[in-house]
Protein backbone atom coordinates (compact mmCIF):
# COMPACT_ATOMS: atom_id res chain seq x y z
CA UNK A 1 0.00 0.00 0.00
CA UNK A 2 2.50 2.48 1.12
CA UNK A 3 4.72 1.94 -2.31
CA UNK A 4 1.64 3.19 -4.13
CA UNK A 5 1.16 6.98 -5.19
CA UNK A 6 -1.12 8.93 -3.74
CA UNK A 7 -3.46 8.72 -6.26
CA UNK A 8 -3.39 4.84 -6.37
CA UNK A 9 -3.83 5.10 -2.19
CA UNK A 10 -6.84 7.00 -3.10
CA UNK A 11 -8.28 4.34 -5.98
CA UNK A 12 -7.44 1.54 -3.01
CA UNK A 13 -9.69 3.24 -0.73
CA UNK A 14 -12.70 4.39 -2.51
CA UNK A 15 -12.55 0.68 -4.00
CA UNK A 16 -12.02 -0.74 -0.13
CA UNK A 17 -15.27 1.31 0.68
CA UNK A 18 -17.23 -0.07 -2.70
CA UNK A 19 -16.11 -3.82 -1.62
CA UNK A 20 -17.81 -3.09 1.99
CA UNK A 21 -20.91 -1.44 0.61
CA UNK A 22 -21.51 -4.28 -1.66
CA UNK A 23 -20.49 -6.96 0.72
CA UNK A 24 -23.03 -5.75 3.58
CA UNK A 25 -25.71 -5.48 0.95
CA UNK A 26 -25.25 -9.47 0.06
CA UNK A 27 -24.41 -10.46 3.34
CA UNK A 28 -28.07 -9.36 4.30
CA UNK A 29 -29.50 -10.47 1.28
CA UNK A 30 -28.36 -14.10 2.13
CA UNK A 31 -28.44 -14.42 5.83
CA UNK A 32 -24.70 -14.77 6.11
CA UNK A 33 -22.44 -15.58 3.15
CA UNK A 34 -19.97 -12.84 1.51
CA UNK A 35 -19.07 -11.83 -1.83
CA UNK A 36 -16.06 -10.58 -1.02
CA UNK A 37 -14.39 -12.16 2.13
CA UNK A 38 -13.85 -15.65 0.87
CA UNK A 39 -12.21 -16.96 3.75
CA UNK A 40 -15.31 -16.37 5.63
CA UNK A 41 -16.59 -18.40 2.90
CA UNK A 42 -14.46 -21.14 2.96
CA UNK A 43 -15.46 -21.37 7.00
CA UNK A 44 -18.84 -21.65 6.12
CA UNK A 45 -18.19 -24.49 3.51
CA UNK A 46 -16.12 -26.30 5.69
CA UNK A 47 -18.72 -25.99 8.59
CA UNK A 48 -21.60 -26.62 6.17
CA UNK A 49 -19.70 -30.19 4.66
CA UNK A 50 -19.53 -31.07 8.35
CA UNK A 51 -23.15 -30.78 9.02
CA UNK A 52 -24.12 -31.61 5.44
CA UNK A 53 -25.96 -28.24 4.77
CA UNK A 54 -26.73 -26.24 1.68
CA UNK A 55 -24.62 -23.96 3.13
CA UNK A 56 -21.50 -25.75 1.69
CA UNK A 57 -23.00 -25.59 -1.98
CA UNK A 58 -23.89 -22.01 -1.46
CA UNK A 59 -20.37 -21.12 0.04
CA UNK A 60 -18.71 -23.14 -2.62
CA UNK A 61 -20.90 -21.41 -5.46
CA UNK A 62 -19.57 -18.07 -4.17
CA UNK A 63 -15.97 -19.11 -4.53
CA UNK A 64 -16.60 -20.39 -7.28
CA UNK A 65 -17.61 -17.27 -9.06
CA UNK A 66 -15.63 -15.03 -6.95
CA UNK A 67 -12.39 -17.10 -8.61
CA UNK A 68 -13.84 -16.63 -11.95
CA UNK A 69 -14.30 -12.87 -11.64
CA UNK A 70 -10.55 -12.95 -10.70
CA UNK A 71 -9.22 -15.37 -14.02
CA UNK A 72 -11.21 -12.76 -16.59
CA UNK A 73 -10.38 -9.86 -15.02
CA UNK A 74 -6.79 -10.44 -15.10
CA UNK A 75 -7.09 -11.63 -18.71
CA UNK A 76 -8.79 -8.74 -19.72
CA UNK A 77 -6.40 -6.79 -17.68
CA UNK A 78 -3.49 -8.62 -18.95
CA UNK A 79 -4.32 -8.21 -22.84
CA UNK A 80 -5.18 -4.39 -22.35
CA UNK A 81 -1.80 -3.49 -20.24
CA UNK A 82 -1.44 0.02 -19.78
CA UNK A 83 -5.61 0.50 -19.89
CA UNK A 84 -5.85 -2.15 -16.67
CA UNK A 85 -7.26 -0.09 -14.17
CA UNK A 86 -10.19 1.56 -16.21
CA UNK A 87 -10.89 -1.76 -17.87
CA UNK A 88 -11.17 -3.62 -15.07
CA UNK A 89 -13.43 -1.06 -13.43
CA UNK A 90 -15.90 -0.88 -16.26
CA UNK A 91 -15.95 -4.34 -16.01
CA UNK A 92 -17.08 -3.92 -12.49
CA UNK A 93 -19.30 -1.16 -12.83
CA UNK A 94 -21.23 -3.91 -15.73
CA UNK A 95 -20.87 -6.56 -13.33
CA UNK A 96 -22.62 -4.25 -10.41
CA UNK A 97 -24.67 -3.09 -12.88
CA UNK A 98 -26.16 -6.77 -13.85
CA UNK A 99 -26.84 -7.37 -10.67
CA UNK A 100 -28.86 -5.17 -10.15
CA UNK A 101 -31.17 -5.45 -13.10
CA UNK A 102 -31.16 -9.39 -11.79
CA UNK A 103 -32.03 -8.51 -8.77
CA UNK A 104 -34.72 -6.25 -9.94
CA UNK A 105 -36.44 -8.72 -11.99
CA UNK A 106 -36.62 -10.97 -9.57
CA UNK A 107 -33.48 -13.00 -9.80
CA UNK A 108 -31.60 -12.76 -6.65
CA UNK A 109 -29.53 -15.89 -6.71
CA UNK A 110 -28.07 -14.83 -10.15
CA UNK A 111 -27.59 -11.34 -8.74
CA UNK A 112 -25.33 -12.68 -5.69
CA UNK A 113 -22.93 -15.04 -8.29
CA UNK A 114 -22.84 -11.66 -10.05
CA UNK A 115 -21.28 -9.79 -7.11
CA UNK A 116 -19.18 -12.87 -6.05
CA UNK A 117 -17.47 -11.92 -9.71
CA UNK A 118 -17.61 -8.84 -9.48
CA UNK A 119 -15.54 -8.65 -6.07
CA UNK A 120 -13.07 -11.04 -7.84
CA UNK A 121 -12.91 -8.73 -10.86
CA UNK A 122 -12.31 -5.77 -8.05
CA UNK A 123 -9.14 -7.19 -6.68
CA UNK A 124 -7.07 -7.28 -9.78
CA UNK A 125 -7.93 -3.09 -10.82
CA UNK A 126 -4.12 -2.53 -8.67
CA UNK A 127 -2.29 -5.27 -9.86
CA UNK A 128 0.97 -5.90 -11.42
CA UNK A 129 1.79 -8.62 -13.64
CA UNK A 130 -0.66 -10.80 -12.36
CA UNK A 131 -0.79 -10.19 -8.78
CA UNK A 132 -2.85 -8.36 -6.81
CA UNK A 133 -0.96 -5.80 -5.02
CA UNK A 134 -3.07 -4.41 -2.41
CA UNK A 135 -5.94 -6.77 -0.88
CA UNK A 136 -8.85 -4.42 -1.36
CA UNK A 137 -11.90 -6.61 -0.10
CA UNK A 138 -10.57 -8.82 2.80
CA UNK A 139 -8.65 -7.22 5.25
CA UNK A 140 -7.07 -8.94 7.53
CA UNK A 141 -3.42 -8.70 6.13
CA UNK A 142 -4.32 -5.05 6.22
CA UNK A 143 -4.85 -5.06 10.00
CA UNK A 144 -1.56 -7.20 10.64
CA UNK A 145 0.27 -4.54 8.49
CA UNK A 146 -1.19 -1.84 10.62
CA UNK A 147 -0.32 -3.49 13.82
CA UNK A 148 3.02 -4.21 13.01
CA UNK A 149 4.04 -0.30 12.07
CA UNK A 150 2.16 0.17 15.16
CA UNK A 151 4.95 -1.40 16.97
CA UNK A 152 7.76 -0.27 15.05
CA UNK A 153 6.03 3.21 16.12
CA UNK A 154 6.01 2.23 19.62
CA UNK A 155 9.35 1.31 19.82
CA UNK A 156 10.45 5.16 18.50
CA UNK A 157 10.88 3.92 14.75
CA UNK A 158 9.65 5.28 11.37
CA UNK A 159 5.83 6.98 12.31
CA UNK A 160 4.86 6.79 8.28
CA UNK A 161 3.10 4.39 6.64
CA UNK A 162 0.27 3.21 9.54
CA UNK A 163 -2.54 5.62 8.62
CA UNK A 164 -2.63 4.27 4.71
CA UNK A 165 -3.77 0.94 6.00
CA UNK A 166 -5.75 2.34 8.97
CA UNK A 167 -7.92 4.50 6.30
CA UNK A 168 -7.86 1.22 3.66
CA UNK A 169 -9.49 -0.69 6.48
CA UNK A 170 -11.63 2.31 7.55
CA UNK A 171 -12.87 2.19 4.05
CA UNK A 172 -14.31 -0.92 3.81
CA UNK A 173 -15.28 -0.81 7.67
CA UNK A 174 -17.63 2.67 6.45
CA UNK A 175 -18.60 1.34 2.98
CA UNK A 176 -19.85 -1.90 4.87
CA UNK A 177 -21.85 0.58 7.36
CA UNK A 178 -23.54 2.87 4.23
CA UNK A 179 -24.72 -0.68 2.60
CA UNK A 180 -26.42 -2.06 5.71
CA UNK A 181 -28.52 1.21 6.18
CA UNK A 182 -29.11 1.45 2.18
CA UNK A 183 -29.94 -2.07 2.18
CA UNK A 184 -32.45 -1.33 5.22
CA UNK A 185 -33.95 1.22 3.33
CA UNK A 186 -34.55 0.31 -0.39
CA UNK A 187 -33.07 -3.19 -0.89
CA UNK A 188 -30.76 -4.71 -3.57
CA UNK A 189 -31.69 -1.68 -6.22
CA UNK A 190 -28.85 0.59 -4.06
CA UNK A 191 -26.66 -2.01 -6.08
CA UNK A 192 -27.24 0.86 -8.77
CA UNK A 193 -25.68 3.64 -6.97
CA UNK A 194 -22.92 0.90 -6.25
CA UNK A 195 -22.18 0.49 -10.16
CA UNK A 196 -22.66 3.97 -10.39
CA UNK A 197 -19.72 4.69 -8.37
CA UNK A 198 -17.72 2.07 -9.93
CA UNK A 199 -18.43 3.27 -13.38
CA UNK A 200 -17.50 7.23 -11.79
CA UNK A 201 -14.06 5.50 -10.98
CA UNK A 202 -13.47 3.75 -14.31
CA UNK A 203 -13.82 7.14 -16.39
CA UNK A 204 -11.71 9.36 -13.36
CA UNK A 205 -9.29 6.87 -14.18
CA UNK A 206 -9.34 7.18 -17.49
CA UNK A 207 -9.03 10.58 -17.87
CA UNK A 208 -5.67 10.24 -15.52
CA UNK A 209 -4.38 7.98 -18.03
CA UNK A 210 -4.96 10.11 -21.18
CA UNK A 211 -3.44 13.42 -19.67
CA UNK A 212 -0.33 11.33 -19.01
CA UNK A 213 0.06 11.07 -22.48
Amino acid sequence: MISHSRTSQALAISLAALAGYVDAIAYLETGGFFVSFMSGNTTRLGVGLAHGSIAAVIAFGLIGCFVIGVTAASLAGDYVRKRRRTTVLFILSLMLATAAFLAAIGDKTAAIACLAIAMGAENVVLGEEGEASVALTYMTGTIVKLGRYLSTVIQGGDVKGWGSYLLLWAGLLGGGTLGAIAYSEAGMSVLWAGAGFAALLAVITKCRIETQY
